[in-house]
């Protein structure tokens, strides 16, 4: 999935410059520049710090389920964190985000450290059984954002999607872009329909 992003992406020429292909180029440089970082030291003390502030947000939100993320391409890894926020409190869950079907909004099934798991699309891990939940915090991965709290995500428009199908009866979720203070840009091109996250958690500050 990785290389397909890079390799088949192509600069946008000046004279024709879409908010699209803007995108597309910004997320060839950011995954290429997310690659690099994972392996210098300063990834060991970024993910510290980044975890520390992922906890404080748990803390007050106090959330009921938590919807994270399988990480892939270098992202940061929030099982941790979740496992030890679900550690020693029974009414507390986890889920993960899963693709039905192309084109379609994902579900969310429940979640534990010592979950069976099976492959799921893209050949990212999901839980090995079907037990749906409904978070009321996301954690999303960003490829890149801005100050403004948009977010860049791999194209396929499945988070997108999930929002804006997402059942009434159980309120918007708490939004939570979670990426490296190496990855943010001054603004990012978007569309009418694209909407800010509520907040965005990085290794120095929370926007």
């Amino acid at each position: 999935m990785l290389k397909s992003i890079i390799h088949g992406s192509k600069l946008p020429s000046q004279e024709n410059t879409t908010p699209s292909s803007e995108k597309k180029e910004l997320r060839t440089r950011l995954l290429v520049k997310r690659m690099h970082f994972s392996r210098t030291p300063q990834r060991t003390w970024a993910d510290i710090e980044l975890a520390a502030r992922l906890a404080n947000i748990l803390w007050w939100y106090s959330p009921c389920c938590v919807g994270l993320f399988w990480p892939v391409f270098a992202e940061f890894d929030v099982r941790a964190v979740v496992s030890r926020w679900l550690r020693g409190n029974a009414t507390r869950r986890a889920a993960l985000p899963v693709i039905v079907a192309q084109h379609a909004p994902m579900v969310y099934h429940a979640w534990t450290p010592s979950s069976p798991m099976k492959e799921g699309r893209h050949q990212i891990p999901v839980p090995a059984h079907e037990d749906s939940i409904v978070p009321d915090l996301l954690m999303v991965p960003c490829i890149g954002y801005d100050v403004s709290r948009y977010r860049l995500g791999y194209g396929g428009g499945y988070f997108d999607r999930t929002l804006a199908a997402w059942p009434n009866y159980a309120g918007s979720p708490v939004t939570v872009g979670i990426a490296y203070e190496c990855l943010r840009i001054s603004s990012l091109p978007h569309q009418a329909h694209d909407l800010p996250l509520d907040i965005i958690a990085t290794d120095s500050i929370c926007y």
